[in-house]
């Protein structure tokens, strides 16, 4: 039998430690009792999860199990762990063979596991040893995010009748357990996706399987790749519940329906797209019972806040918010409505979606079905005596003249364009057919914002980064920038929530002047960052410094202006 070892012994000899590094964690230890030499190290970055697990499987005459691949009998085996310990105790079942079950564990000098999973399960339990982050990323994969007994449901969709069922939705998401297997399997997802905070589920179809991955925090997360037959029952029930033509897979498509989960409303907004192996299929979910943010809360610091106040507060003109597809521009918008939301003044909106529900704001839906788009949206609402006008968004010359035209009228018009930065809103303006003296004259102040991840506060740490890094960043050598290490609260990726950065340009004299000459946007962006604007990659380097962000977030997000 091999005689036992110490962990620093095993670490130098089998791992490549560093025995400096190990006589500095030594020195530590001694310092702090209670202090495991594993846990040191790992603070001291002296070695990564993986190492340490190799090592203590060494030590404790364990399996080592680098990698956790998805077991085809994982809804059997989840049963047998409760989630909540699953995570507290980093444990997750491998297998469970002639009445053995075998667990993967981050310690394996922790008796927990072993002892009382034996007792629950009323089976003998042995153990293997796996990277702690190893083991959390499949915890994610197989309990939260395939939502339970997932796989049980899609075994059972291939030969379901949902596309000939009628149009059916449920009182509550979460009262549906005895519906049928495709049902309760779309109502999981759509659950599922509510409980992560994702703004977007995609059904992606491909040759041999369906892929659904989920957009949180901006990025997209893969989270289950039902088998192939499945893939018509599914998106034919997302087609009844959206009342969507179920035969008809030639043609885009775009639908809403509503549901209700643990009492709380959701809009889903569900659009469809024929692609070489079939539907694709993108669900947006909007809560509206979200409340509105306000603008102190989005981001926006103290002194920017001070002149977008101004600007809002405006008797007439054009205040513009610009950005990507999903960059917050339509919350910004609400949150500055919010702030003018008085009983003296009549706020008529036409928007596409309808997002948030306003108290006292007259809110129009954009229907392009039966004529209703945003340019008749508008002409109606200047029949309706307006204080104040938001327009969804200036998608077309049309729109934008009449956005105009109610701004020289006597009229306080809010809307949003998909431009790059604020400067790159006046030349698309121009060039939707827009006269530069006219555009100079109606528009008060263009916003560009982007949104940034959130460093995890659970697990956020200082480091030094490559200094190549901060070259590119313009940031002076030796700056202690901080990270999120991931932790449980942040499923391991070190990123919790958003927040905005924003780029504000006043239309003052100078601007107007260059826009008249119809100088273009590079121009226009010289002359308002000669005069002091901060630009969005400035605005997000501030918020790297005060530890709100990380570096490589704000590089990546405003990666055009290099």
């Amino acid at each position: 039998m091999t005689s036992w070892r110490r962990l620093g012994e095993i670490l130098t000899a089998e791992c490549g430690l560093a025995t400096e590094r190990l006589e500095t964690a030594l020195l530590t230890q001694a310092q702090g009792p209670g202090q495991r030499l594993g846990e040191l190290l790992l603070t001291q970055k002296a070695l990564d999860g993986a190492t340490l697990a190799r090592a203590l499987a060494s030590q404790a005459g364990l399996p080592y199990c680098a990698a956790i691949p998805p077991e085809s009998d994982a809804g059997d085996l989840l049963a047998r762990v409760p989630l909540a310990y699953a995570k507290e105790c980093r444990a997750y079942p491998l297998s469970l063979v002639d009445g053995l079950l075998t667990l993967a564990v981050a310690d394996p000098y922790d008796p927990r596991p072993a002892n009382d999973l034996a007792a629950l399960n009323g089976v003998p339990v042995a153990l293997a040893v796996a990277p702690p982050e190893e083991i959390l990323r499949a915890i994610n994969r197989d309990y939260e995010r395939r939502a339970g007994a997932a796989r049980e449901m899609v075994a059972d969709i291939g030969g379901d009748s949902a596309a000939g069922q009628r149009p059916f939705e449920p009182a509550d998401l979460l009262d549906t357990a005895d519906e049928a297997p495709v049902i309760r399997f779309v109502n999981s997802l759509i659950t599922q996706a509510y409980k992560e905070h994702a703004s977007d589920i995609h059904l992606e179809p491909f040759e041999a399987e369906l892929v659904v991955r989920y957009r949180i925090d901006g990025i997209l997360y893969e989270v289950l790749r039902p088998p192939h037959k499945a893939m018509a029952s599914i998106i034919s029930r997302l087609k009844i519940m959206a009342d969507l033509n179920i035969a008809e897979k030639r043609l885009p498509q775009d639908g809403r329906f509503r549901v209700r989960i643990a009492g709380k409303d959701l809009d889903v907004r569900v659009s469809t797209l024929p692609t070489a192996f079939g539907e694709r299929v993108v669900l947006r979910l909007l809560d509206q019972a979200a409340n509105v943010l306000q603008l102190e809360e989005i981001g926006i610091e103290a002194e920017l806040l001070q002149q977008i106040d101004g600007m809002i507060h405006k008797a007439h003109g054009v205040f513009l918010v610009t950005g990507p597809t999903g960059a917050g521009k339509t919350t910004t918008l609400y949150g500055a409505l919010t702030r003018l939301n008085r009983r003296e003044k009549n706020i008529i909106t036409v928007e596409d979606p309808i997002e948030y529900q306003l108290a006292g704001v007259g809110q129009i839906q954009v229907n392009a079905k039966i004529g209703l788009t945003f340019a008749n949206g508008l002409r109606s609402i200047l029949r309706q005596d307006p204080d104040i006008i938001m327009v969804g968004e200036i998608r077309d010359g049309e729109t934008a003249a009449i956005a105009i035209q109610s701004a020289l009228t006597g009229h306080m018009v809010f809307s949003t364009l998909h431009t790059n930065d604020a400067a790159g809103a006046l030349t698309r303006l121009v060039e939707m057919g827009i006269e530069p003296f006219l555009a100079a004259s109606a528009i008060v102040g263009i916003v560009a914002q982007r949104l940034v991840r959130r460093i995890c506060p659970h697990c956020r740490e200082g480091y030094h980064p490559p200094p190549e890094l901060l070259v590119e960043a313009g940031l002076p050598a030796g700056t202690e920038l901080f990270r999120g290490r991931g932790c449980k609260e942040c499923m391991e990726i070190g990123y919790r929530g958003r927040t905005g950065i924003y780029e504000l340009l006043p239309v003052d004299e100078t601007v107007r002047e260059l826009l008249l000459l119809k100088k273009d946007a590079a121009l226009l962006r010289a002359a308002a960052v000669g005069h002091g604007m901060k630009t969005l990659r400035e605005a997000g380097l501030a918020k790297v410094r005060a530890g709100e962000t990380s570096l490589e977030e704000v590089l990546r997000v405003t990666q055009e202006e290099l």
